[in-house]
């Protein structure tokens, strides 16, 4: 594939049931959360060793942003490793919580809606090349994001008109725009913002909001590669002609509560197709595309793309153990069969939120792994790894060995995706403008002069 750096934001739900009567309030627990992470500190935005970046983000919520990756499997493994990271400050945050005399339980979700009906995000950063029209490359996208949803979407339980349903994804109801550069009060399937973390006379950002948090690691991986691959094609100038929707918004809530993929799109030219028939318009010139460049990850995901889009068309529910909403659903299926409920108990609704829930003990998408139930990509070694150790070969290992530089040495230090300062009497700013460079000459000049 084109070169390209990937990065993923994933904004997580936080409650906390005390034991008792005293309810501590979202920005205290959060606190102690960061301390699992930071001890000692309370910061609002703080970098890693591993290069990534957690941060607290509108509405209290925690939010990790993976550092930057160049291949799909650093991605899924450091998207694995935010999880894991937020599930060892559990332990830290409710000693805390017994230190102030306090008890309770806190969890943690990798999800996107709230009871009351919230949504926050998932959002896919792409590196794109500044010269390409924006605008062009948004509407040969959009098509694809609004019908990728049927095996990237994580699967939710909702009301409509006071009865509960079951839905593909989680976000696709919360999209009010085809692009906005608002991530709240307009969502929308692109958001313009134009923040590249880069050089900005060379490169700008595709900045997505409109997906799920995925559990399933081959969700990820098929929901930023296949997208990779889109984007690639689009930027060769071999344009995907012929689908554009419509209504885009519409679609994309008509298609998340469409369990069947029966349910045909209306397009502009007055055709309509399904969700599958439309990203078999995207597969088939992507299929053309790849085949040309002699690429075994493109090669596989090709692949993979075509056999999930068979699989969907065929038996969606076969898909059980690579995509988070098939998964979800017959696990719920199977225990309202045994049961004896509807979608409206309650026990689904908490069934719901504990599929995401990141503690591994009690999470349900971990308890199909433990039963080998779902398909992997990383291992638990590799996890752990990603946890405190960046990806070698982008601009992630310069930031991650400079905060672990600065902090073996006790120095103060500022950190941004840009630029890295040690604070002090001998104050220095080192510009990191290029998000591919896994090397620098002063960084490496003073870990090597401190030894």
């Amino acid at each position: 594939m084109r070169a390209r750096i990937f990065g993923l934001e994933n904004e997580y739900g936080l409650i906390f049931f005390p034991n008792g009567r005293v309810y501590l309030p979202m920005e205290k627990i959060l606190g102690y959360i960061f301390e699992g992470l930071i001890p000692n500190s309370w910061p609002s935005n703080a970098f890693l060793t591993n290069g990534a970046r957690f941060y607290q983000d509108t509405g209290c919520h925690p939010e990790y942003s993976t550092p930057e990756c160049d291949n799909l499997h650093d991605l899924v493994t450091h998207d694995k490793a935010g999880e894991r990271l937020l599930e060892a400050c559990l332990p830290v945050a409710e000693r805390r919580l017994k230190d102030e005399g306090l008890s309770g339980t806190i969890y943690i979700f990798k999800n996107n809606t709230d009871s009351m009906g919230n949504t926050y995000g998932c959002h896919e950063n792409y590196l794109m090349r500044r010269e390409l029209d924006f605008w062009r490359v948004t509407e040969q996208l959009i098509p694809f994001f609004v019908t990728r949803q049927i095996y990237t979407g994580a699967g939710k339980v909702s009301k409509v008109a006071g009865k509960a349903h079951f839905f593909i994804s989680q976000r696709a109801q919360h999209i009010h725009e085809k692009t906005s550069s608002s991530t709240t009060s307009s969502r929308s399937i692109i958001n313009t913002r134009d923040e590249p973390h880069a050089d900005a006379e060379k490169y700008r950002r595709l900045h997505i909001i409109v997906g799920d948090s995925n559990m399933s690691e081959p969700s990820t991986f098929l929901k930023v590669g296949t997208t990779a691959l889109v984007l690639g094609l689009v930027e060769e100038g071999a344009g995907i002609a012929g689908v554009e929707l419509e209504d885009a918004v519409r679609s994309i809530r008509d298609i998340s509560r469409d369990l069947t993929l029966k349910k045909k799109m209306k397009l502009e030219d007055g055709r309509e197709l399904t969700a599958i028939e439309i990203q078999r318009l995207y597969l088939d010139q992507v299929a053309r595309y790849v085949a040309r460049l002699g690429d075994p990850e493109a090669d596989e995901l090709v692949a993979q793309w075509a056999s999930v889009l068979d699989q969907l068309e065929r038996e969606p529910m076969g898909l059980g153990r690579t995509v988070d909403w098939i998964a979800k659903y017959r696990l719920m299926t199977g225990y309202m069969e045994k049961k004896a409920c509807t979608w409206d108990d309650p026990r689904i609704a908490l069934a719901d939120l504990q599929y995401h829930d990141v503690d591994r003990k009690r999470g349900l998408y971990y308890l199909l792994e433990r039963d080998r139930q779902v398909d992997r990509l990383t291992t638990d070694d590799e996890i752990e790894r990603a946890m405190s150790t960046p990806p070698q070969t982008t601009r992630a290992k310069v930031r991650g060995d400079f905060i672990k530089f600065a902090k073996e040495r006790n120095r103060s230090y500022t950190v941004d995706w840009t630029y890295l300062k040690l604070n002090g009497y001998w104050e220095e700013t080192i510009l990191c403008m290029d998000p591919f460079a896994a090397t620098n000459k002063r960084v490496d000049e003073l870990i090597s002069a401190s030894r």
